[in-house]
């Protein structure tokens, strides 16, 4: 099986669509979507995701099937900065670096600050919707692989966001989701794959293939957008 984590494009986050760049860059995904074989597209609620699939899906005159937890990963926490309420996948390096268990798989969304917010409620939300969806077509989740009923070379789709794909990414390769959110960057209509691998009969583990690829931007000479990366640098002073 292979799966396709697909980043929205260029966001205009006050209308949750597209910038102009954004729908370019939805027009050369599905350039690159469209001459593939895909058994079934998913897709986050969110204008900014729906926007990014319909070309891709008009193209093909295909359907998706929309899915709330696949929505840009809404928990949020008090933050630790601010003292102020915000989103769970944005926190500054020098606090979270500083916090072992937000390095442990299994216990990461029991940090104290993880706990001021729906953090883990909407991590199982996500998981268990993933796996749901899996099982769906042979491979059922058993400890941190995935138990094989019907082996396949289907293709699956997912469009949706930074924040919860870093968290899907995480759940099939047993990363804490905040080691991705803070560590890997998902451009704007990039595409992440995954293939399963069956080295012992009847159990499934994923591989990344490709992480943020944006080869199709590059071909049709569309520069890489920046948005949800913090690239800036501090100028100090040595005077």
């Amino acid at each position: 099986m292979k799966l396709m984590i697909v980043r929205h494009g260029d966001p205009d986050y006050e209308h949750d669509s597209l910038t102009p760049k954004g729908w370019k860059e939805a027009g050369l995904l599905a350039d690159r979507l469209s001459k593939i074989s895909v058994r079934a597209f998913y897709c986050s609620p969110l204008g900014r995701a729906r926007d990014t699939a319909s070309v891709t899906l008009k193209r093909m005159g295909r359907e998706a099937t929309v899915c709330n937890w696949l929505q840009e990963f809404p928990a949020s926490i008090i933050r630790p900065d601010s003292g102020k309420r915000g989103i769970a996948w944005d926190l500054l390096p020098g606090f979270w670096t500083k916090r072992r268990i937000l390095y442990d798989k299994d216990g990461w969304y029991h940090d104290p600050v993880m706990e001021t917010g729906n953090v883990q409620e909407f991590y199982r939300a996500v998981t268990d919707g993933f796996d749901a969806v899996l099982s769906q077509y042979g491979y059922e989740r058993s400890g941190m692989c995935y138990r094989v009923s019907v082996e396949n070379r289907d293709t699956l789709v997912f469009f949706c966001h930074l924040g919860v794909g870093c968290t899907m990414i995480g759940h099939l390769l047993g990363i804490p989701a905040p080691v991705l959110w803070h560590g890997i960057f998902l451009a704007p209509a990039s595409v992440t794959t995954l293939v399963t691998e069956e080295r012992e009969r009847g159990t499934a583990s994923f591989r990344c293939t490709g992480l943020s690829d944006t080869t199709h931007l590059s071909l049709g000479g569309e520069p890489i957008s920046s948005s949800g990366l913090f690239p800036e640098a501090f100028q100090t002073s040595l005077e």
